[in-house]
């Protein structure tokens, strides 16, 4: 079977650092203004850009990840989350060559566009080379004889006279120059100890961002010879993903609940009212749990959830009737005070989880269910307590599941990828979570009554059974 031809581009650098996010989000947003639906793409586990992207489509940035969810899903996600659109537009990971640590081209910005049959943009910080730019560009497009790199975009140009001369040297090279961008002051998108500021937490200052990336783009690209580029894509064999088909479940599209809140920046669709049979999850979201893939939400609710968000910054208590409750990644040590100020809500949580309702928490939601975070109160969920730390902890992990669990089964496999500046130091009364083999082994996260919670992010279109799982606990708890 066959899909739709998509027009779609993937945006790719020598290294990170080289202006792909600007290059990508301002692609988007000036596709946009010319009135094309675009579909908004990041490669591999980020969270923050798709914010960004989504500011930029007004649709919601989705994720392709081959190591999370293996190679064969990657064109059957895209291919959901570009359905109906004009053009997509895939920002890229690091370099196009980095991928998973010691797995070869895995996860990299080159397997995904081959698996996408997707021709590439290579964004060169050109600021300090001139004729070197046509070795650097000419050595990633030959590297790789299946990937097919159609354009450079030149970025930090300092000159019509530097723009001449990287001219020049790149008509040897036989890569056509799409755009070209000058050096001007950086576009206004602070970063922190993990990356970009996310959107939900600066989003008028976000808006003024994506539209300098927009004039930006707008002014330096040819977006006619980049939409022609898309557009020579050729079609993807398979069908797109579906929720209710990978829980096989076929079910009519669900329809808008109105209990679903706007505090959930990146969640997916709404869900389906289903009325008192329908167990409600609640979701975290707001500016501290602003991580989260949208094809979560997607099948909680095609496994027959309500699924209903709220901002546990904003909201005293959790939605009425909630019979599960999902926290995901964020950033609640920048709002551990706010956090711990919201008492009746932190008291909510505990009842629920010490009545034996199902609760899933990563990183973020890890922390928030310790007994407290850097000094400051929280759930009390779980005996232990966090703190913030210089070291980074970051990397792809291949876990298996050491016990059950409302997400999994004894000896589940499943990938995760673990990003965060913390230490939890555990207390006792809960059982870890996972095995973890590389880079060391170890056992992680804490299995308690209903709660399973984990430094661990994963993405549940790989086994989505765990939303199954997770949706039969919440029935019968």
């Amino acid at each position: 079977m066959v899909t739709r031809s998509v027009p779609r581009l993937v945006i790719a650098a020598p290294s990170s650092g080289s202006g792909k996010t600007t290059v990508a989000t301002g692609l988007m947003a000036a596709f946009a203004a010319r009135g094309l639906s675009v579909s908004p793409h990041k490669v591999g586990p980020d969270y923050i850009d798709p914010g960004y992207h989504s500011l930029a489509t007004g649709r919601v940035g989705r994720n392709l990840d081959a190591y999370l969810c293996g190679s064969e899903l990657i064109g059957p996600l895209f291919a959901h989350g570009a359905r109906g659109c004009d053009i997509a537009v895939v920002e890229g990971v690091m370099g196009m060559y980095d991928g998973a640590a010691g797995e070869g081209e895995l996860a990299s910005t080159a397997h995904v566009a081959k698996l996408l049959r997707a021709p590439v943009v290579l964004v060169v910080d050109a600021s300090s080379q001139s004729r070197s730019v046509a070795a650097l560009v000419h050595g990633f497009a030959s590297w790789d004889p299946e990937v097919r790199v159609g354009g450079v975009i030149l970025n930090k140009v300092g000159s019509d006279r530097h723009e001449a001369l990287l001219r020049e040297a790149l008509d040897s090279a036989g890569v056509p120059v799409l755009g070209v961008l000058r050096r001007v002051p950086q576009v206004d998108t602070p970063s922190r100890h993990l990356g970009l500021v996310p959107v939900a937490e600066r989003r008028g200052e976000a808006v003024a961002a994506v539209a300098a990336m927009a004039a930006q783009v707008r002014e330096g690209c040819d977006l006619e010879a980049l939409l022609g580029l898309a557009r020579s894509a050729g079609a993807l064999p398979g069908a797109a993903w579906d929720a209710a088909e990978a829980l096989g479940v076929p079910c009519p599209p669900p329809l808008p609940s109105p209990k679903l809140s706007a505090s959930l920046e990146q969640g997916g669709p709404p869900s389906d009212p289903r009325g008192s049979e329908a167990p409600v999850v609640a979701v975290a979201g707001g500016p501290a749990f602003t991580f989260s893939y949208a094809e979560h939400t997607e099948l909680l609710t095609a496994a027959g959830a309500e699924v209903v968000a709220f901002d546990p910054l904003r909201d005293e208590q959790l939605p009425e009737g909630t019979n599960g409750l999902v926290i995901g990644g964020g950033f609640p040590e920048v709002y551990a005070a706010e956090l711990s100020a919201n008492e009746p809500l932190r008291k909510a949580v505990v009842e629920l989880a010490l009545g034996g309702a199902p609760v899933a928490a990563e990183c973020a939601g890890l922390l928030y269910l310790c007994r407290e975070l850097d000094g400051q109160p929280m759930c009390g969920v779980l005996d232990a307590t966090a703190r913030m730390t210089e070291r980074l902890t970051l990397g792809y992990r291949d876990a298996v599941a050491v016990g059950d669990s409302v997400l999994a089964a004894t000896g589940t496999r499943m990938r995760g990828h673990e990003f965060h500046r913390t230490v939890v130091e555990p207390g006792a009364g809960a059982a870890p979570a996972w095995g973890i083999r590389a880079p060391r082994p170890r056992v992680e996260g804490f299995v308690q009554q209903g709660v399973h919670a984990s430094y661990l992010h994963t993405h549940w279109a790989a086994e989505p059974g765990v939303a199954r799982r997770f949706v039969e606990r919440c029935r019968t708890s």
